[in-house]
């Protein structure tokens, strides 16, 4: 038991080392190239617009940082300092034992780690997003989406976690087939309804209003073959000055938003090769091949928590918890980041490659230029680095280096 308790906590030092190490890295690099502008964008992005991208990128870096020491001593306080020990006896003598436990227990835990990690989101929207000039968030606003937030998070999570852990007690040996069932009904519900049931709470959308980027829109999609409830312009300036473009949904209420901070920043051209490249997401199956992915990966760790659920050194090595399904859950939830850190690097290079495939994809349907012109705007605007760390941005970053994405585009 002590060695895997030792084995555990050298995971855990080593993950949130690998990760503190890697954005110090990002922050040097930034620093380092912050008063030279590389030179395929000097023509491009003045030198006090890269500036201000090392200065945002070092400041959100920083905030990362004590991110990741504040989750390492949350998770040593809540499995070796005995919190979640102390509320499950606290529960317990409150009269409540099996599913009602496993609940509260699950619950009061999620909503004191909300809290205690609540200031660093108060400081990143209020702090780090507004010294940039980016939050255009009232606290007004702020509080409505957390109330709406926590709302659905209770409409909707409480049910699901309901269910599963009604399966570890009563579902038999296959509960975690039984649990992948109801969870994957539960993510492909979410996500087919989404764009028209949820969405909405927190943004409006509208068509487009523009009718000669409306008339030049139709005529890239039907080139493509796409159809769907239509491209609808979303609010996004109410909360944020980021410009932004996202493929949602599935079936019929599959839909392309884009930000209207966007719309009013690129010409009509930019934002059909924009267009055409969040279309390139759906035409090469991306959206659902991650879907798959998730599905499978999360049959694999349910496969694995069924196991864990019935081996004592699980319980004993991760803070002497009495064996139950709910304290199963929580481990394991704790522990698997963890592991699925260190496949941050695949995961990353993966949806690398997409993002590749759909500048590709582009390139065919629209103008390569203007889609390379729209990214070096949105870049300036949204205040992204031109010149991340290679090591972080190679385990991290969903999107490729900005140099080499325009090298790509204007190639040929």
């Amino acid at each position: 038991m002590e060695n895997l308790t030792t084995t555990l906590l050298l995971l855990l030092l080593l993950a949130t080392s690998c990760r503190v190490w890697l954005l110090m890295r990002q922050i040097a690099r930034v620093r380092a190239e912050r008063d030279r502008v590389p030179g395929a964008f000097v023509s491009a992005i003045p030198l006090a617009a890269h500036q201000k991208a090392s200065n945002y990128t070092e400041a959100h870096a920083r905030l990362a940082i004590v991110e990741a020491t504040l989750d390492a001593l949350l998770f040593i306080a809540i499995i070796w300092g005995g919190g979640l020990a102390f509320l499950d006896v606290w529960w317990r003598d409150q009269g409540l034992s099996g599913l009602w436990r496993g609940i509260a227990v699950i619950l009061s835990l999620y909503f004191l780690v909300a809290l205690v990690g609540w200031p660093l989101s108060l400081f990143r929207v209020f702090g780090i997003e507004a010294r940039f000039g980016f939050n255009r968030m009232t606290w007004a606003l702020y509080v409505a989406d957390l109330a709406k937030g926590l709302l659905l998070g209770i409409l909707l999570g409480v049910p699901l976690l309901t269910a599963i852990l009604a399966l570890m007690h009563h579902g038999g040996e296959l509960w975690w087939l039984y649990a992948w069932l109801v969870w994957a009904t539960f993510s492909l519900t979410l996500a087919w309804g989404y764009p028209a049931l949820i969405a909405p709470l927190f943004n409006k959308f509208q068509p487009i209003s523009d009718a000669a980027l409306a008339q030049r829109i139709e005529a890239l999609i039907e080139r493509c073959g796409f159809t769907s409830r239509g491209v609808f312009v979303m609010d996004g300036s109410r909360r944020s000055a980021h410009g932004n473009a996202y493929f949602t949904g599935l079936g019929k209420h599959k839909r392309i938003v884009l930000f209207d901070t966007l719309v009013e920043r690129l010409t009509g051209a930019e934002v059909e090769a924009v267009l055409a490249h969040e279309l390139g997401h759906f035409r090469l199956r991306h959206v659902r091949k991650r879907l798959l992915l998730s599905l499978a990966a999360g049959l694999a760790a349910l496969g694995v928590l069924a196991q864990l659920a019935h081996w004592p050194p699980f319980y004993a090595a991760l803070g002497g918890v009495e064996p139950s399904p709910h304290a199963a859950l929580v481990l394991f939830a704790l522990v698997l980041p963890m592991v699925t850190f260190w496949l941050a690097p695949l995961a990353a290079a993966w949806s690398r490659r997409h993002e590749f495939e759909a500048d590709e994809f582009a390139r065919q349907h629209s103008d390569a230029r203007e889609l390379a012109a729209a990214l070096v705007k949105l870049y300036q605007d949204n205040a992204t680095t031109l010149t991340p760390d290679a090591l972080y941005s190679a385990f991290f970053d969903s999107h490729p280096p900005a140099t080499v994405r325009i090298a790509r585009l204007t190639a040929t």
